[in-house]
């Protein structure tokens, strides 16, 4: 298995540092609005590693954390005029939904960070001891000269570092770098008792006590969007490394491209930013999912209505063979994986190309005369499926899910049944009026031996 390493620049074959036990951190959601389409990539690629790691290794530890104390949350909150912690619970739950739709499994642990206040004091005073970090007015800031390596992983140079790091060039600083781990609240602000007096953790000190406690000191893969690469992950690093005496922070760094929106940078600004919430109803999760997947994970995506619009056709077509195999309704546990698929994603997370398997194992399907074959074929498309979170509804359901608002079945299932009994009474004229009622409804009926069955016009 290779994973690209954004700390090395190149491919490398990834093996656990505990045979069997993979770890796998990723940076989850600061909760004070509903999450858009830029924070659902990330979930869904790593989504995907974590059933990889899952398949090939037997378990996997995957940590993604809430971050539930944050400068943006005390602003929404003060905009609200609600308490802060309303506000964490609220977005919270969006995230939790909106991801689950989009077939997101929930990950093995999931710490916020207002759990972990004693780790980060804990950490930052092990940084003051080692003169790595000083107290400033109230302030505790890391010092980065301190730390040769600093910049190793973003490969910025000191005075990019500097723009780039977005942080107040503020008088008590010895150095324009330095970062906070530690910083006042005021009155009517969260905050926790501390020997620096009452305060709140910087946002880099907190996701390095989060990993140091679920997991340890090192592990085995660190992950996030392209975003996070500088400051917030360059920072973690460093501060990680000083705390633990030079252990690495993470043995593979693995970062996500940006989301565009129809060409353009999604921003507030522009007005173009797109929320996970109001894409579901226009689409069913699955078919959001796929469009995520669609470009290599590093490669940026540039998301479109018409690429959602293909990503629904694509997986119209796979649930289509799907839907005319013997076991593409049934149980894929315990069915073999696709070599071809499980090679494709184990070789970085090619997803374009796992994609290209799945569609040559329908084909197969669709080729193929021979019952045990096919059956096979099925079994196969469905296992592969399973590894992108893909394909696991039953084909039936998954023609039936509107395009977007709603439908009733139970009225569908009615007027079918009058319309087979009208054909059965040889009442041609009253089978057609219901058919043509149905079409204007955005439903088609197909005749088969079988019986009747019945999709959504894509």
């Amino acid at each position: 298995m290779k994973l690209f390493n954004s700390l090395s620049g190149e491919k490398e074959t990834f093996t656990p540092a505990e045979p069997g036990r993979p770890t796998m951190y990723v940076c989850g959601p600061t909760v004070y609005n509903h999450p858009h389409i830029g924070n659902a990539r990330p979930a869904v690629v790593f989504d995907v590693l974590f059933r990889v790691l899952k398949a090939r290794f037997g378990d996997c530890l995957y940590v993604r954390n809430i971050t539930d104390i944050e400068d943006k949350i005390i602003a929404a909150a003060a905009a609200s005029g609600e308490p802060w912690q309303a506000i964490v619970e609220r977005y919270t739950a969006a995230y939790h939904a909106d991801m689950a739709a989009l077939g997101v499994l929930a990950p093995s642990v999931e710490p916020r960070a207002t759990e972990h206040i004693p780790e980060m004091l804990g950490l930052i005073e092990r940084l003051i001891q080692r003169g790595q970090a000083y107290e400033a007015e109230g302030h505790v800031l890391f010092h980065v000269p301190s730390f040769g390596a600093y910049g190793r992983l973003s490969r910025r140079s000191r005075d990019e570092m500097i723009d780039g790091a977005r942080v107040e060039v503020a008088p008590y600083k010895r150095d324009p770098a330095d970062f906070v781990l530690w910083k006042p609240s005021a009155d009517g602000q969260p905050g926790w008792e501390s020997r620096f007096g009452r305060g709140r953790p910087g946002w880099h000190i907190e996701c390095s006590a989060m990993i140091e406690k679920q997991i340890g000191r090192t592990v085995d893969i660190h992950g996030g969007g392209l975003d996070l690469k500088f400051p917030h992950h360059e920072n973690e690093l460093a501060q990680s490394v000083c705390a633990h005496g030079g252990e690495p922070l993470a043995r593979f760094w693995l970062h996500n491209g940006f989301v565009d929106i129809e060409r353009e940078k999604m921003s507030k600004s522009l007005g173009n930013v797109v929320l996970v919430k109001d894409l579901l109803e226009e689409a069913p999760g699955e078919a959001i999912r796929f469009a995520l997947l669609q470009a290599h994970y590093r490669k940026p995506l540039d998301w479109t209505r018409d690429g959602l619009a293909r990503a629904r056709q694509a997986l119209d077509r796979l649930y289509r063979s799907l839907e005319d195999l013997p076991d593409g309704h049934g149980d894929r546990d315990g069915a073999e994986q696709p070599a071809a698929v499980v090679e494709a994603l184990e070789d970085d997370l090619n997803t374009p190309r796992a994609f290209a398997e799945l569609f040559e194992l329908a084909h197969a399907a669709n080729a193929s005369t021979d019952p045990a074959a096919r059956a096979a074929l099925g079994r196969a498309l469905r296992a592969g499926g399973q590894l992108l979170g893909l394909l696991q509804a039953d084909p039936a359901a998954w023609f039936r899910e509107p395009a977007r608002g709603t439908v009733d079945d139970a009225e569908i299932d009615r007027l079918i049944e009058r319309r087979n009994a009208a054909r059965q009474a040889r009442d041609f004229a009253e089978a057609d009026r219901i058919r043509d009622r149905l079409q204007d409804m955005g439903v088609v009926i197909e005749d088969r031996p079988g019986g009747t069955r019945w999709r959504l016009a894509g």
